[in-house]
């Protein structure tokens, strides 16, 4: 619709005109329990620069009065679409007073509304970034219209309600009226409300003490483990405080565990909500505590880079998610007493990969993006702005020095507290800190798209000494459709040499050295006996694609278990993945390097990626005449390593999911069947909650189990999680009645809420279920667009994503899209995300072909 989407150069004139100074917010939560809407006063504060006309941001079903200097506006006409019209602001100090009717929603958007199962109570949280807060109050909803926040609210009996700033005493009429926030943009604004059960701490350091609280549902606090996350946070206030030479400065530091949350947290000033499937309620591995904690540690750099200091637009999302995403990984990497010192190896193996993913499809772009409107950053969101931008500033970081580095973001914090800046604002610190001129690496690295590809080139004499060797540089095309050239970039790198000793892989040579231009001469590696792997890119200092040279390839082929540390094997691991999808290897390689090294990988997180890599890799990668072949091989190797795995141990309990999630035969499917009823296990195995609705899902998906065993399990977990095991289990079963019961819920319906969608599409989508999954590619062609413009942002994503056809792996499908594309004139998001959908097709198709041309050797 006209008027809801914001432009960059309507925000730009809005800021020139206007400075806000207050928002006064009142919200009745009192009828919560039964839904609905709610009442929303939002009294506003602001000055201007000159008189004129300018607009405030709302979505609500109804306004009943707009009042701007004492003079009442006719709602009817003033608010259109998400806007209010504003035509008679004056020079200087101006009030505006908003008395609406909002919405809850049930889809992680604005409001969130959701009742619990196990209590029947209401829960209530906030999520504004990138354009919500406009659903809770009126507001001038761009991040660089700061300004303070004072939150009244009425809430029912019993209730718990947080805010950014400190939490006050309710009066006898249950309202809680909360101080005033520091200077802060609308989307990092918070309101979290409900009979959340907490638990309170402290963070002490510089003479300072910061109040810690912990909060989540009741029927969830039995699997709190408070103590762990505020271990956590604590090494996190500690670090940041000592890397960033600035207070932390906020009042206090609240985590909420919140239900049906989108995304994995957000970084609301005090207030950072997380979704509360972090709360683990099962036995989970040690890579999901490590998450757990990344997620933590991004959230709570945040405070500073982006809260306390904020980008005047979009475009700067990407350094926003990236310097949190780095500096959370450095902080689990360096920080006392950390847990993970390996956090660099799960980054190169998750992060980069997501990155490099990302950056070969058609929709690549700059890091730096160009956002002209809300509707581009709401589907920025992704691989480039988070992971990539991460890299580019771990490359950055090796570039400039750490010590510079850390020394210009102090010097950049002091200058611009409680402000907003551009991206040149911190470059200028860091060349003042490091002497560097960042003006060419920027332009090369922030402003190109695409990925480079490193190759090693040396020749060796007959003794094995190396008589030459080179780094060359190479700039494949971008994907068709894309914008822009590719480039060659200047990349800070190490090269590593390894060695064979007793059965291990030993770095026993490293050259640190910037690479530049299409050739780079190592003259350091002259003269030097020639190493059985030679690793580009070691210690991923830099973002590039990297290729072994023949030998060393054919010594991690027998050997990529064998390297003493988990960093080279993950990157060699990673480059085996990218080749695989890139074609370069056949998927039936693919598998049989895994299966050759992975009993040998003890970093569980690359174990748990090699699981997902490998089974997407035969269901879309390989040829189809011999998939069965490749899958039957791959269930075998996950009931074998899970027969033979420590007891107990998180290899046991990976290889256990990753079986369930491959299981075929009568044979294994009995296995499963035998592990949920009790009849057979293995000793250390725990089947908990979580593992038995993974056992259930494949057994429905199977055609083993129905709806009775559906709903027994779901009597025993009567839980919200429960719930929504349930409604994938049941959209899992092999039946065209399944399939059309989810069409409608999903596609005809629009009452599921976000977290039910979202299983029900999992469960919708079996890769062994091709054939009858086919008709719905054209319906899906005939929906799509509807859907797009009839739901919310986040709903819409899902089923756009979720519900492509993405498992017909043919010509007639990029051809059905490419007719759609011509035909149905999508806006630019909602063609974005389909011909993304659209490239992972013609990716397979390839990799499928290359695959068949391969022998088994």
């Amino acid at each position: 619709m006209a008027g809801t989407n914001l432009t960059r150069e309507e925000a730009q004139e809005r800021a020139r005109l206007l400075t806000v100074d207050a928002y006064a917010i009142e919200l009745d939560l009192g009828g919560a329990q039964d839904g609905g809407t709610y009442r929303s006063v939002t009294t506003v504060t602001f000055e201007a620069r000159e008189a004129g006309a300018t607009f405030i941001d709302l979505v609500a079903p109804a306004v009943h009065e707009v009042v701007l200097n004492g003079e009442s506006l006719d709602p009817e006409t003033a608010f259109q679409d998400s806007r209010i019209a504003l035509p008679g602001i004056k020079a200087g100090a101006n009030e505006l007073r908003v008395v609406a009717e909002c919405a809850y929603t049930n889809t992680g958007e604005g409001l969130h509304r959701f009742v619990d199962p196990v209590d029947k109570q209401a829960y209530l949280y906030t999520q504004f970034e990138v354009p919500d807060a406009r659903r809770v109050f009126a507001s001038f909803e761009q991040p660089d219209l700061k300004a303070t926040f004072a939150f009244t609210v009425k809430a029912p009996e019993g209730w718990t309600v947080i805010s950014n700033s400190p939490t006050p005493e309710p009066d006898a009429d249950g309202v809680w009226t909360f101080a005033p926030t520091p200077r802060i943009s609308t989307y990092i604004t918070a309101l979290i409300a409900g009979p959340y059960t907490a638990v309170h701490s402290s963070w002490e350091g510089g003479g300072r003490s910061v109040p810690l609280g912990i909060y989540c549902r009741p029927s969830l606090a039995e699997h709190l483990d408070a103590e762990a996350i505020f271990e956590v946070t604590r090494q996190g206030f500690d670090w940041f405080q000592e890397k960033f030479a600035y207070d932390y400065p906020f009042a206090k530091y609240d985590q909420l565990f919140v239900p049906e949350f989108n995304a994995g947290a957000m970084e609301n000033a005090g207030a950072v909500t997380i979704r509360d499937q972090y709360v683990f309620r099962s036995k989970v591995t040690d890579s999901a505590y490590e998450l757990r904690a990344e997620t933590i540690l991004h959230e709570l750099a945040h405070m500073w880079f982006g809260d306390l200091v904020t980008m005047e637009w979009w475009n700067d999302l990407w350094l926003n998610e990236s310097f949190a995403t780095y500096t959370s990984i450095a902080c689990q990497a360096d920080a006392p007493g950390s847990r993970w010192p390996h956090s660099w190896t799960s980054f190169a193996n998750s992060m980069k990969t997501w990155a490099y993913r990302q950056d070969q499809l058609p929709s690549t772009h700059p890091i730096m993006a160009e956002i002209n409107d809300l509707d581009d950053v709401l589907v920025n969101f992704d691989g480039i702005t988070y992971a990539k931008g991460a890299s580019v500033l771990k490359q950055l970081v090796a570039y400039v020095g750490t010590d510079a580095f850390f020394a210009g973001v102090q010097a950049y914090f002091k200058r611009h507290a409680w402000g907003n800046t551009r991206l040149t604002d911190l470059l200028g610190a860091l060349e003042e800190t490091s002497g560097r001129d960042l003006k060419t690496w920027s332009k090369a690295w922030l402003e190109t798209a695409g990925i480079n590809v490193l190759r090693p080139e040396l020749t060796v004499d007959a003794d094995g000494v190396i008589t030459s060797f080179a780094v060359r540089q190479e700039a494949p095309d971008l994907p068709a459709g894309a914008k822009g050239a590719a480039v060659l970039r200047p990349h800070r790198i190490a090269v590593g040499g390894y060695d064979l000793q007793d059965g291990r892989l030993v770095r026993t040579t490293r050259v640190e050295l910037d690479v530049e231009g299409d050739l780079t001469e190592v003259p350091e590696l002259t003269g030097v006996r020639r190493p059985d792997v030679v690793l580009l890119n070691d210690d991923d200092l830099s973002y590039a694609k990297v290729r072994l040279d023949e030998q060393s390839l054919a010594t991690v082929r027998d050997h990529v278990g064998d390297f003493t540390e988990s960093l080279p094997r993950a990157l060699i691991w990673a480059s085996a993945w990218d080749m695989t999808r890139d074609g370069e290897l056949a998927t039936r390689d693919y598998l049989e390097l895994v299966l050759h090294g992975i009993v040998k990988e003890s970093d569980i997180g690359v174990v748990q990626s090699l699981h997902r890599q490998v089974k997407l890799a035969l269901d879309l990668y390989a040829d189809p005449a011999w998939r069965d072949t490749g899958l039957s091989r791959w269930t075998e190797a996950t009931l074998a390593q899970l027969q033979t795995a420590a007891p107990g141990s998180d290899h046991q309990l990976a290889w256990a999911r990753a079986f369930a999630d491959t299981a075929r035969t009568p044979d294994q499917l009995d296995i499963l069947q035998g592990l949920l009823d009790g009849t057979r296990g293995y000793e250390g195995l725990a089947v908990d909650t979580d593992l038995r609705w993974a056992l259930l899902t494949r057994l429905a998906a199977t055609g083993v189990a129905g709806d009775e065993a559906i709903d027994a399990e779901l009597v025993r977990d009567a839980t919200s999680a429960g719930e929504q095991h349930a409604a994938g289990a049941r959209a899992a079963r092999p039946t065209a009645e399944a399939k059309a019961e989810v069409w409608a819920s999903v596609v005809e319906g629009d009452k599921l809420p976000n977290s039910t969608q979202e299983a029900v599409i999992g469960g919708f989508v079996q890769t062994d279920q091709r054939e009858l999954l086919a008709p719905y590619g054209e319906r899906y062609f005939e929906a799509v667009k509807e859907v797009w413009e009839s739901r919310s942002h986040e709903m819409a994503h899902q089923i756009v994503v979720g519900l492509y056809p993405s498992l017909q792996v043919s010509q007639a499908t990029l051809d059905a899209t490419d007719a759609w594309l011509a035909d149905a004139e999508p806006t630019a998001p909602l063609r974005r995300l389909v011909v993304e959908s659209r490239a992972g097709v013609e990716r397979a198709l390839r990799a499928q072909s290359v695959d068949a041309q391969a022998t088994t050797g």
